[in-house]
């Protein structure tokens, strides 16, 4: 028996006139949404919201009362059927809820065979079951979703943010903890304060590893995919076809696919640089996927979605094994070192699942969501879309992150044509799987079955080629300060006379959008995956391994790197309408450093500054950081020359010093400007939109302060 929720519910955009949820069953719901004020809530008596024909309001002065509920049905409720027993939700209603108050909330599923009467009530008890014992609440279905004595999960709309927790970066077989739990343990501290409870969780990119799985959790992904149903599909590819391998259910099948995935990803006979062309190898057959650890890389559009719902609940890993498959000897070491990160990982996903109910959650992709390197260069793209199998693993990376990530940030970018193009795949696969009429000859039968497969094929493919020119991942939420939540990845400044260097992260005319964004607003909140001001030692490497040859070795993509694109930002900053106040959040890296940065040759510069929190879940190598960490300092100091060869010479930039507690202390960290340890950034900000506490929380409980200098530490 599978229950009611197997993922979620997920806390999405919400504001004092939306809220947005998301979860997974393995049917489709009907039921209520409801909310609550509390014991703990301080809403004013007089407070009356506006009622329509599916919704209704309560008026209450008792506490713990039903303020709000609305129907869960097709008005409100979008449904995305992924497999037989596994259908996507979004819920997206209208609210007029009192903001800065401590409201709680549930879901009341109904059975399949029962229904709500949505006639008025007399009684306060909003929308009717119509047979008692027909429905179930979150705290049947999910015990551990609420804090402490609390029954429902809860949240308070802030219009005003006056903290935020932010993050990316979160590899589950990565031995460093997961650092969500620090923000679930903060959040439970804070839960009815208003002034101290985070009012959103942003993660900026890598919230799964496409590219990077562990052999224990491919395995698991591919009993959940049996376990649901997930929908196949099938391969054209003539590679793929002498392996055995024609549709996703013989892939699982494949007894030499586990830590050997790589053999099966596609390659590229494109011309390689220049000392390779020396020695006559031009020609030579490369992967288009460039991660060093593609072993286990995924593949279909299930694979991915059952990545995500893995990552999210503890539920479907109590259905599946972690062991029972082949690993080659040679794997044997890394095998076990990841199965014991991902029992570790597992047994908090309970509190992760938690945080993300009770926070409002906004996500953008990185490369990792999709595979290494995806877009940074225009070589790259050029092999990565021409070859249909290439194509088709990227598409369905960006089909699942739409899914599980880009929906629930603003439905409403993705109405209109977007779904309708996604519903011709859903409804393609349901023909599928349709039985064919018993009155059907055999030979008929077959037909049919090739007509729908056939059908289902080209509708996947239709989608992937409406995903791939979509340019509206970006999005915007009016709060106080305004957050303005960048796409880095698919509107690209791309090199024109040099196909392999980097790409711009944005295009020109993506950047003119931004700076439209940001006219009349006195703070900004401004998210972009990769660090604009980064550091500049390790940006100098990746330099010299482009002019190389070899930007993908080194990950050669940073806001420097493209001429254009690195001259059109810095412009913005300088325009006369910047706002007064201006905070970076940026992730990628895996290390944490803080930057100070003001416009030189300005009496009225705007405050800029740039907090990269990376490594949810990930972490760069201590010593080799703090080898950076000096070189930086050395070569790039207020007085040195090199600085005279930067595009950053008319900016002045302070790094933030490290305040660690004394157990900390014996890393010797006090002296570093870059924090290597595994940490989700917590940021306070003052009314006027400046921040007031930066840091890191750690699964430890210990915190990393960024503490302002006055030494200038890079150009």
């Amino acid at each position: 028996m599978l229950a009611e929720i197997l993922v979620g519910p997920i806390l999405r955009r919400l504001t004092s006139q939306q809220l947005v949820l998301w979860w997974l069953s393995p049917f489709e719901c009907r039921g209520e949404f409801c909310c609550y004020l509390s014991n703990d809530s301080s809403a004013d008596d007089s407070f009356i919201s506006t009622e329509d024909t599916n919704t209704s309001t309560i008026k209450t002065s008792a506490t713990n009362k039903l303020i709000f509920s609305a129907a869960i049905d097709e008005d409100n409720l979008t449904t995305f059927r992924v497999g037989e027993k596994a259908v996507v939700h979004l819920l997206d209603v209208s609210i007029n809820l009192p903001v800065d108050t401590y409201i709680e909330y549930d879901l009341r599923l109904l059975n399949s065979n029962a229904s709500f009467d949505c006639k008025d009530n007399n009684a306060q008890s909003g929308i009717a079951i119509s047979a008692e014992g027909n429905s179930k609440c979150l705290a049947d279905i999910i015990p551990h979703l609420a804090y402490g004595n609390k029954s429902r999960p809860s949240f308070i709309i802030q219009e005003n943010i006056n903290n935020l927790l932010h993050g990316s970066c979160r590899n589950p077989h990565h031995k460093s903890p997961d650092s969500l739990l620090a923000g679930d343990k903060l959040v439970g501290q804070t839960l009815s304060d208003v002034e101290r409870r985070p009012a959103l969780l942003m993660m900026s990119g890598d919230q799964i590893y496409a590219d990077h799985v562990a052999g224990v959790t491919l395995h698991a992904i591919h009993q959940v995919i049996a376990l649901l149903g997930l929908n196949d599909e099938s391969f054209s590819d003539e590679s793929l076809a002498q392996q055995g391998i024609t549709c996703g259910s013989e892939l699982y099948q494949f007894s030499e696919q586990y830590f050997q995935r790589e053999l099966l990803l596609p390659k590229s006979a494109s011309p390689a640089a220049w000392f390779r062309r020396a020695f006559f190898t031009f020609n030579k057959q490369e992967p288009i996927f460039t991660s060093t650890y593609a072993h286990n890389h995924l593949m279909t559009f299930a694979e991915n979605m059952a990545m995500y719902f893995l990552m999210w609940s503890p539920t479907l890993w109590q259905k599946v094994t972690l062991e029972g498959f082949n690993v080659p000897d040679k794997y044997q070491a890394i095998h076990q070192q990841e199965s014991a990160a991902i029992k570790d990982f597992v047994s908090g996903l309970g509190k992760v699942q938690r945080l993300l109910a009770h926070t409002p959650t906004y996500m953008i992709f990185d490369d990792h969501d999709v595979t290494d390197d995806w877009n940074l260069s225009a070589a790259w793209e050029q092999a990565a879309y021409q070859d249909p199998l290439a194509k088709r693993i990227i598409g369905n990376s960006l089909f699942a992150y739409w899914l599980c990530q880009g929906w629930g940030n603003d439905p409403k970018q993705f109405e209109g044509d977007f779904y309708n193009v996604a519903n011709e795949y859903q409804v393609a696969n349901a023909n599928q799987k349709e039985p064919n009429s018993a009155q059907q000859s055999d030979d008929s039968q077959g037909l049919s079955s090739q007509a729908s497969c056939s059908q289902g094929l080209c509708s996947q493919d239709k989608f992937i080629d409406y995903l791939l020119k979509f340019s509206h991942w970006q999005y915007t939420l009016d709060s106080q300060p305004k957050l303005v939540v960048l796409d880095s990845r698919t509107r690209r400044w791309r090199s024109e006379q040099a196909l392999g260097d980097p790409s711009g992260l944005m295009d020109w005319e993506a950047l003119c959008e931004l700076q439209q964004e940001l006219i009349g607003h006195n703070a900004i909140l401004l998210v972009s995956p990769a660090p604009i001001f980064g550091v500049k030692v390790i940006e100098t490497i990746q330099r010299i391994a482009t002019l190389a040859g070899q930007p993908l070795a080194v990950d050669a993509e940073n806001w420097m790197t493209h001429p254009g694109a690195a001259s059109t930002l810095l412009n913005i900053f300088k325009h006369p309408k910047t706002p007064e106040h201006f905070v970076i959040l940026s992730g990628d890296v895996h290390y944490s450093f803080v930057y100070d940065v003001e416009l030189r040759f300005r009496h009225h510069s705007p405050h800029i500054w740039q907090i990269t929190s990376s490594g949810i879940k990930n972490q760069f190598p201590q010593p080799l950081i703090g080898l950076f960490d000096r070189m930086n300092r050395w070569f790039y100091g207020p007085y040195s020359p090199l600085n005279l060869f930067t595009k950053r010479r008319s900016m002045r930039i302070k790094g933030r010093k490290l305040m660690v507690d004394e157990q900390e202390q014996k890393l010797k960290l006090g002296h570093q400007r870059l924090q290597p340890k595994s940490g989700l950034g917590y940021l306070e900000l003052h009314d006027d939109g400046s921040p007031h506490l930066i840091a890191d929380l750690h699964c430890d409980g210990s915190k990393t302060v960024f503490i302002e200098t006055s030494e200038e530490l890079l150009p």
